[in-house]
């Protein structure tokens, strides 16, 4: 790709608390982290019951239990959808994949792509797959998508020997992707590397013992390791409506 890093849209690095915490209070604050991190787990579990696919091909996925949609009456919802239903599904699933990417932010990411030479989807996919907290993800450093933006945003992972806090920040094909010092031994770390659950796919190298690796290549979309299928070009006509 001709374009050097770029951000669509940097992720806040500081997490505000509410007024009515004290923020002096050890137990306040732990809990009030418990009750995000809860959210996010609750959050990201919908994303999968609601497009009735298990997104991230994860063994304890709740769709594995049931298919059917959240709520109480989540087993009645499923219909024949439209053709705009089908093509707003495909967007939602590429766009929730990537740990629910901001509509805003995504739109981006499609007007760039429609503006570069070649298929439009494809370039899509290339972009989605250059984002750090995405190579951070495909690199199996971390288990999911999620932890990897906040693994960025915390400042854990080094672009060419400097820190790069921002999960957007597109990597070019040759970057040197390395985990900072103790992070490398942390628990998520170790056994997010030791799953079986992923493979490191064939555009990336990496070294497992050094927690480091380089983007080869940008991958093309049948390049790219999803567990369920993605249809980019049904975006793109989502888009170009």
């Amino acid at each position: 790709m001709g374009c050097g890093p770029a951000r669509f849209g940097a992720l806040p690095r500081n997490r505000a608390y509410p007024d009515n915490i004290d923020i002096g209070q050890p137990n306040a604050l732990r809990r009030e982290r418990t009750k995000a991190m809860t959210k996010r787990h609750t959050a990201k579990e919908k994303i999968s019951r609601r497009l009735g696919v298990n997104l991230w091909g994860r063994a304890k996925s709740p769709v594995n239990k049931s298919e059917a949609g959240p709520g109480q009456h989540g087993a009645n919802r499923r219909r024949k959808i439209s053709d705009y239903g089908t093509q707003l599904h495909a967007k939602q699933k590429l766009k929730g994949y990537y740990a629910n990417i901001g509509e805003r932010q995504f739109r981006r990411y499609y007007q760039e792509a429609a503006r570069r030479k070649g298929d439009t989807g494809e370039q899509l996919v290339g972009l989605l797959e250059r984002r750090l907290d995405t190579i951070v993800y495909r690199m199996k450093f971390v288990p999911t998508p999620f932890a990897a933006r906040q693994f960025v945003s915390h400042g854990h992972v080094l672009v060419n020997g400097k820190r790069v806090t921002i999960a957007s920040y597109l990597c070019k094909e040759g970057d040197t992707i390395e985990l900072k010092g103790k992070a490398k031994e942390l628990p998520v770390v170790l056994e997010a590397v030791e799953s079986p659950e992923r493979d490191v796919p064939g555009y990336l190298e990496v070294d497992t013992k050094a927690k480091k690796g380089k983007l080869v290549r940008v991958p093309q979309l049948s390049d790219v390791p999803y567990p369920v299928r993605m249809e980019p070009n049904l975006v793109v006509e989502f888009y170009s409506r």
